[in-house]
């Protein structure tokens, strides 16, 4: 007895299934502007983090030298 073929699928991850209804939605500009948007809105992230990041720097320079 040969064991039946299965064929293997992989399942759309949410991102790609976004990704797929955003092409069908919107033309390419819009796409295009939306992704570049994103990726504004990450590296504001990152530098907002980056900024915190050196305030607590200094901050604890400062009272390590008030003492």
């Amino acid at each position: 007895m040969q064991a039946a073929h299965v064929r293997a699928t992989a399942i759309p991850s949410f991102t790609d299934a976004l990704r797929a209804v955003e092409s069908l939605l919107l033309r390419g500009g819009q796409r295009t502007a939306r992704r570049n948007a994103w990726t504004s809105v990450l590296e504001d992230r990152r530098r907002a983090k980056d900024r915190i990041e050196a305030q607590r720097v200094l901050d604890q320079f400062a009272t390590a030298a008030q003492h």
